[in-house]
């Protein structure tokens, strides 16, 4: 079987069912190896429900697993299947190591949650580590608040699955900006193995965006939401200050996301109708051609637009959300402090004319440029360089028992 093997061969578990971020990231460092290595192949394990709206690179495909979401009270529940969420995880973990199995990788990388989601990956990889294979942890750069990440890791049995699992930790992003595992105790073993290899630079895709301008022209101001699930709040105070202010100097653009609520879409879509500088499209997957194209940005501050923001040098008012996890706001604070974007925060009134004095003052404020971060944008040829590492060694000698044998280590800041 090895024999017949064309190149090499990498697996990556997203496990997010609901939102973008995830997935986006995890096509993005796909496509990334892919265009390194023209003999590698990258299958991306996920539960979103609209992978199949992107677009995916030769030698890049997907295996979709049953959809879950969370309630808010912290429970799961099956997205579309009218069976127990106890099933649902069942098969969801059964695909996940059946793919590994036969898919065979050289190279795991899961993204953000060690163990996936309620430990559906555990098997997954205690079997790859079985094999010999690599298996890496894929952090963003903020994962939450001290506070609350530490309990909930320990709750998880995270650092034992670190220590027994895990050959590196990637995490894109700077110390500059954040430490995500502030405040959780983790051994020298562990710390050793963590890599900042910078944010992920965004190029422009070689297809056209699927949105034609109908009503607006350019320069506008881009406004997104992500996914949208969370994001009403900034669409309603944005079409407020146009509400009130018809005369802000420049258009906007509003890209309402996927998963927000069919109602509030067509109350916005509604009050859009009225306004002239304004319009409004449900979803662009080729969001980096509308970003590219933009005066500048309103943004929640997520991994990706913050991404997309320094790499198409954007100016940038970000208004972060901070429940039901303070990401945002760290990243935006932090990025703020740097003097990269502009934050705003929302206090509940949502001011019109507030938002309307922002968006005047958006276009005269500072680029991210303007700002000099050594290695700022160096993610993608990090990234690249981590994987051919772990692709031509294999994996370290991880101990079932306890912490795995560091060896000889490469320096932890590229």
């Amino acid at each position: 079987m090895q024999d017949s093997r064309k190149g090499k061969r990498v697996l990556i578990y997203s496990h997010d069912s609901f939102g973008l971020g995830h997935l986006r990231r995890c096509r993005e460092i796909a496509h990334t190896l892919a265009d390194a290595h023209k003999s590698l192949s990258v299958l991306i394990l996920s539960g979103s429900p609209i992978i199949g709206s992107f677009d995916f690179r030769a030698r890049v495909d997907f295996v979709r697993v049953p959809g879950v979401i969370k309630l808010r009270n912290g429970d799961y529940t099956s997205l579309a299947l009218h069976i127990d969420v106890d099933q649902t995880l069942a098969m969801r973990a059964s695909i996940i190591e059946h793919t590994a199995e036969f898919f065979d990788p050289d190279l795991f990388i899961v993204d953000k949650e060690p163990l996936g989601l309620r430990g559906e990956v555990e098997a997954t990889l205690a079997m790859l580590r079985d094999r010999g294979t690599p298996c890496v942890l894929g952090l963003r750069d903020v994962m939450d608040e001290p506070g609350l990440l530490a309990p909930e890791w320990e709750r998880k049995q995270v650092v034992p699955a670190l220590q027994r699992y895990f050959d590196d930790i990637w995490i894109y992003g700077l110390p500059q900006i954040c430490d995500p595992l502030e405040g959780i105790e983790l051994p020298d073993s562990v710390r050793k193995r963590m890599t900042y290899t910078g944010y992920l630079k965004r190029s422009l895709p070689k297809v056209s965006p699927h949105v034609a301008l109908e009503k607006i022209s350019e320069p506008y101001l881009l406004v997104t939401v992500g996914g949208g699930g969370d994001g009403e709040a900034i669409i309603d105070w944005v079409l407020r200050a146009y509400e009130a202010d018809p005369k802000l100097p420049f258009p906007a653009l509003l890209v309402l996301g996927p998963f927000m609520n069919s109602e509030a879409q067509s109350d916005f879509q509604a009050r859009v109708a009225q306004l002239a500088k304004v319009e409004a499209v449900t979803f662009e997957t080729h969001l980096e051609s509308l970003m590219d194209r933009a005066i500048g940005v309103v943004c929640m501050g997520g991994y990706n637009t913050f991404c997309e923001v320094l790499s198409f040098d954007k100016r940038a008012l970000v208004i972060p959300r901070t429940e039901p996890r303070m990401e945002q706001h760290i990243r935006a604070s932090r990025a703020q402090d740097l003097g990269l974007v502009r934050m705003l925060r929302d206090d509940g009134r949502r001011d019109a004319q507030l938002m309307a004095t922002a968006l005047r003052n958006l276009p005269q404020q500072g680029r991210p440029s303007d700002v000099v971060v050594p290695g700022l944008l160096d993610g993608p040829a990090n990234v690249v360089r981590l994987s051919e590492y772990w692709l031509q060694r294999g994996s370290s000698n991880l101990s079932v028992a306890g912490p795995a044998s560091t060896g000889p280590r490469k320096k932890r800041r590229l």
